[in-house]
């Protein structure tokens, strides 16, 4: 017999409509309730491709001791963290505030008012037991011990609503001490930053490549290529299908916690491309080119939007689920497929041995060989060979739900990414993923949903958050600078006037997660730091800039300007988590170079797009509304700061130069 989870349509809560436990979804049904109960709720959030809460799941959830005392003292919410980023946010910083931790499963006890008094992450079913029955006694008995702790967690839950702005923008020695900052919490042996487990921190190795951009700096470069050759060459990258996996939970980058995530696949492709711009390494090419392959190949709609992720856990041959089991291999698997010469050599190639390296089976890895990813014809072939043979193997479950925030993170990667490499087939790729998200996501009156499923009734639902509009308006302009088409500018334009107008907070500065029309929480709270995607808040600063420069706006300017001061104060005290806030305020202080190419000029095209250039902004193509499109002739590229040019190209010799 089904739960309430049944009429859901995100596949992290259909995970758990057999469950015995009596889940409601998040909303007004579940609290009145508890209300009329007088009985606590138990928040659990996690997400579809979460190896521990599938772990949780099965200890806990489908246990009908566990589910019995669910159900008699509490009432119980499900919520995937990925639809409602917004809740989770909310009590995993309550969470933290307990606990000093968080992560997920995340395990929340709050009053029907849904204000927290306790909470945590995993628990094992002895524990869980244990603590269910020690939260109905106190609750049962000591409600004022509750009391106290609810005054106190709503008051850490609103500081980032009453954080203060400083008085101007910081100049570029803030990036500069960020920079040394980064530098010196280097992992030198191995690359990344800190111990296990270990995330790849795109943010800020694109802030590093920026910095080294403009100013030579061997240091910052030094760091952001061993750390990229490590990921690339350790069991986080898929040497078979592409794509990365979440994190690693070693130091060695050798065991990753095995789901993919789009929003890291579309951060990687970005760090990686402007890695092998800078460079001209050309196994970086091969990183961005294997992992978007792997986006439009398995975490694409037929329409064109992009799925949000595969899980860690598969299936082996008898139907029992292991994490990482699809990915992983036994040397007796490999010699099946070949003879003992190209067995001995995908052995050595990918370090394999008979003991293997996790759970007796063998993550393919360049672990020891780092940076060294070009493979010559016989081991492609053989990868060919193993990919081919791996598709056979149940595949872990696809979340095939599309959110609109990291289909912009991947539409813009996607974008830069065509551009840079005059690649038609991953700019109609894109193209399509614009036109879907339009399409599906944005309603009649022009309003934007955050998520949707081919099977939800309505397909789109769920109020969008600033994260989803300040990746938008990133994206959009991002192929509006690939194709050349002004109604990109125009839609990002729209998306800015939109996401200004529902979050802006106007007496402190910055952006609230949710809009004015948005469902209000117990606490309304901005988004500032990065995590495993960057803060809403220096999105939209990055994308502002930029949108004021294409287009002439000076509104869009002063807003990025006041959400970095309201950034000012994490990016001197927590640069390690701002790098895109920093890449912001480099992008502000150096001066975006505006570029615009009348007509169809690919020899001009093709000198902008020969570097990274992260401070410049290109218009091409018809002419569309921007101040810089006034008194332009075709034939001739124009180089200006400010809407002040220099002499007019006449040449792509003439153009390097002034770009020079």
């Amino acid at each position: 017999m089904t739960n309430r989870l049944a009429n859901e349509v995100s596949p992290y809560l259909r995970q758990h409509e057999n469950n015995p436990v009596h889940w409601f979804a998040w909303g007004d049904e579940a609290f009145a309730e508890a209300r009329q109960r007088n009985v606590p709720i138990l928040l659990s959030v996690g997400y579809s491709a979460c190896h521990w809460c599938h772990v949780m799941a099965h200890e806990c959830f489908e246990d009908h001791d566990v589910a019995t005392q669910m159900n008699a003292q509490f009432v119980n919410i499900k919520v995937d963290r990925e639809e409602r980023p917004d809740v989770d946010a909310v009590y995993m910083e309550a969470v933290q505030a307990m606990t000093g931790r968080g992560g997920w499963p995340m395990t929340v006890f709050m009053t029907p008012d849904a204000k927290p008094f306790y909470g945590g992450t995993y628990f094992p079913k002895p524990s869980f037991l244990q603590l269910m029955t020690a939260i109905t006694d106190v609750w049962e008995n000591r409600r004022e011990d509750i009391d106290t702790n609810v005054e106190a967690l709503m008051q850490a839950l609103q500081r980032s609503e009453f954080a203060e702005p400083a008085n101007a923008v910081a100049n570029l020695s803030t990036v500069t001490s960020a920079v040394t900052h980064l530098v010196g919490g280097f992992d030198s042996e191995w690359g990344g930053f800190g111990a296990a487990p270990k995330f790849p921190s795109t943010m800020n190795i694109d802030l590093l490549l920026r910095s080294n951009s403009t100013h030579a700096n061997p240091a910052a470069l030094h760091v952001s290529t061993t750390s990229l050759d490590a990921m690339a060459s350790g069991g986080i990258y898929d040497h078979l299908g592409g794509g990365f996996a979440r994190y690693s939970v070693d130091r060695e980058w050798l065991v990753p916690h095995f789901e993919k995530m789009l929003y890291d696949q579309a951060l990687l492709v970005r760090v990686y491309l402007h890695a092998y711009q800078v460079t001209q390494f050309p196994r970086y090419k091969q990183v961005v080119e294997e992992t978007i392959n792997y986006v439009l190949r398995d975490l694409t709609h037929r329409e064109g939007g992009f799925f949000s992720a595969e899980d860690a856990d598969s299936a082996d041959d008898t139907g029992h689920h292991h994490e990482g089991w699809f990915y992983t291999w036994t040397p007796q698997e490999v010699r099946e497929l070949f003879d003992a010469e190209q067995s001995a050599e995908i052995f050595e190639w990918y370090g394999m041995t008979e003991a293997g390296n996790f759970e007796g089976r063998n993550i393919l890895t360049r672990h020891f060989e780092r940076g060294s990813l070009l493979r010559n014809d016989r081991i492609e072939a053989a990868r060919q060979v193993m990919f081919t043979k791996r598709l056979q193997r149940a595949r872990p479950l696809l979340d095939d739900k599309v959110l609109t925030e990291w289909n912009g993170y991947m539409l813009s990667s996607l974008a830069e990414a065509a551009a840079a490499f005059n690649n038609p087939t991953w700019l109609a790729a894109a193209v399509a993923n614009a036109e879907f998200l339009i399409r599906e996501l944005r309603s009649n009156d022009g309003t934007w949903k955050r998520s949707w499923h081919e099977t939800g009734v309505p397909r789109a639902r769920h109020h969008s958050l600033a994260a989803d509009l300040a990746a938008l308006v990133d994206a959009f302009t991002r192929l509006a600078e690939a194709t050349g088409d002004d109604k990109w500018t125009r839609h990002a334009c729209e998306a800015a006037d939109q996401l200004l107008d529902e979050f802006w907070d106007p007496q402190r500065g910055g952006l609230f997660t949710t809009g004015n029309n948005g469902e209000q929480l117990i606490a309304r709270q901005k988004d500032l730091l990065d995590n495993a995607t960057p803060s809403a808040n220096s999105t939209a600063a990055v994308a502002l800039y930029r949108l004021s420069a294409m287009t002439g706006e000076g509104r869009y300017e002063q807003h990025a300007h006041r959400i970095m001061q309201l950034l000012d104060q994490i990016m001197h005290k927590a640069p390690s988590a701002a790098g895109n806030a920093l890449s912001a305020l480099h992008l502000m202080n150096s001066g975006i170079t505006e570029i615009v190419i009348p007509g169809n000029r690919p020899d001009f095209l093709n000198v902008v797009r020969e570097s990274w250039r992260p401070n410049a902004v290109v218009l091409w193509g018809e002419p569309g509304t921007s101040p810089l499109w006034q008194g332009r002739s075709e034939g001739v590229a124009y180089v200006c700061e400010r809407n002040v040019c220099m002499t007019p190209a006449q040449n792509a010799e003439m153009l390097r130069n002034q770009l020079a």
